[in-house]
């Protein structure tokens, strides 16, 4: 088992212990998910900690929107518990870049990409080529994109 599972699966034998629902019931359906990728295909196979971490990053991706939609539609209430929920899970993502950190590394990218010919909107591919590595896990693909599109415009 690898070590961002394991202590999922340890934290969440210490919410049930601690009878914190919130909590165990967010690692259950995150360690559900887990599995759910890891029999997804011809054979079952264990994920590495970077795939665990995707399976993390897109539940509480699910999380954020479900509060934004709960929010919008009124229910105040569920909204609240979405946002818990995704308040659990990033505990187990590496921390977000900042604005001005994720501004500085889109701004080197675009240099990098107009020094290699990429010119105006066509070059909004070559950037995000460049960036995407460099911010992988650390940032949302939606903010780093918004980003690219304000830096190459300006």
């Amino acid at each position: 088992m690898t070590t961002l599972k394991s202590k999922l699966q340890e934290d969440l034998n210490a919410a049930i212990k601690g009878r914190d629902e919130l909590r165990s019931s967010t690692l259950r359906l995150t360690l559900a998910a887990i599995t759910k990728q890891e029999v997804a295909g011809k054979e079952k196979r264990e994920l590495s900690d970077d795939e665990v971490q995707k399976v993390i990053t897109r539940e509480a991706k699910k999380r954020r929107e479900a509060a934004e939609a709960f929010a919008q539609g009124g229910r105040a209430e569920s909204a609240e518990r979405e946002k818990a929920e995704g308040e659990v899970l990033a505990a187990y993502l590496p921390k977000q870049l900042s604005d001005d950190e994720l501004d500085e590394i889109v701004a080197q990218a675009v240099q990098e990409a107009k020094a290699a010919g990429a010119e105006g909107p066509r070059a909004m591919g070559a950037v995000m080529k460049i960036v995407n590595p460099k911010v992988a896990g650390q940032a949302e693909g939606g903010r780093v994109a918004a980003v690219v599109k304000k830096l190459l415009a300006g």
